[in-house]
């Protein structure tokens, strides 16, 4: 990959892309075209057969493991690996399937990161939030739906902080899962990158899956995982018991401070934002 810089080969620019302008902050004429609603409903679609797959996941680890059953065994079912799996992989199929119509976000905690980048405007950030959130509820009915016995038995698939752990515990682990998430999307979307590897804009979906299946590898054990807070929201809403609803505040807190933390290093310091604005600054003529 070239680099920026004075032995660029002649003939060619040294910045061979363009970063898009900022999106605006309300922009009130998405509201009447059909590529905004599309995009809504891609949303919704992708969240909910995100929530639908891998809370049957999860519940299926669980009946399979139940020593109260008859022949189960401990070892049976997928383990911690093949849920990091179902996450991982729900996340890169549908991905790659939405990306062209949403962008595929299928998390708050992305499109808030995204929003604070200006990415995308507030209008469309807050249809996406509400979107994933209504996706989520619904995904998890038609497991409750489908198997209703297992599904109370079995915790309903809800991310609840573990015993043994403090609350700043896990939320420090939902801060760094996001921000590892966040960081990926970023990276794997770079409009610089893009320009110069043409392979770039096919494969991201990849590594945003890579990255949610390694965050689940290693905070299953604290939270069950949220950094997503649509994904903690939907089970919390449809399996309503006491204990996901009083740690609730973590699934969403930590997620959306890990966005934005992301969002400010990948923006401002790899990208040089804040540079880049003071020396526009300082390049002004002067009255």
């Amino acid at each position: 990959m070239a680099k920026d810089d004075a032995t660029a080969p002649r003939g060619f620019s040294g910045k061979d892309y363009h970063d898009p302008p900022p999106a605006p902050l309300f922009d009130a004429a998405e509201l009447g075209k059909w590529s905004f609603y599309r995009a809504i409903i891609a949303e919704f679609i992708a969240t909910l057969l995100f929530l639908y797959v891998t809370i049957l996941t999860v519940i299926g680890y669980s009946s399979q493991t139940d020593t109260d059953k008859p022949g189960a065994d401990a070892c049976d079912g997928v383990g911690i690996l093949g849920i990091a799996w179902a996450f991982g992989g729900m996340i890169f199929v549908l991905v790659y399937c939405t990306a062209g119509i949403s962008g595929g976000h299928i998390n708050p905690a992305v499109t808030f990161g995204l929003f604070l980048a200006r990415k995308v405007s507030l209008v469309r950030a807050v249809a996406y939030i509400v979107a994933q959130c209504l996706g989520a509820v619904c995904g998890t009915g038609l497991v409750k739906a489908f198997q209703k016995a297992y599904y109370h038995k079995y915790g309903g698939g809800a991310n609840q902080l573990a015993l043994g752990y403090s609350k700043g515990t896990g939320l420090g682990a939902e801060i760094v899962g996001t921000f590892i998430l966040v960081y990926t999307v970023f990276s794997a979307t770079d409009p610089k990158r893009s320009a110069r590897d043409s392979h770039v804009p096919v494969l991201a979906p990849l590594p945003i899956g890579f990255a949610v299946f390694m965050v689940h590898l290693a905070t299953i054990p604290i939270t069950g995982t949220g950094i997503n807070p649509a994904r903690s929201f939907g089970p919390a809403v449809i399996l309503n018991h006491e204990k996901p609803w009083n740690d609730q505040w973590i699934f969403w807190v930590g997620p959306f401070v890990g966005a934005a933390i992301a969002a400010f290093y990948h923006q401002f310091i790899l990208r040089a934002g804040a540079v880049k604005a003071l020396g526009s600054f300082r390049s002004s003529p002067s009255v």
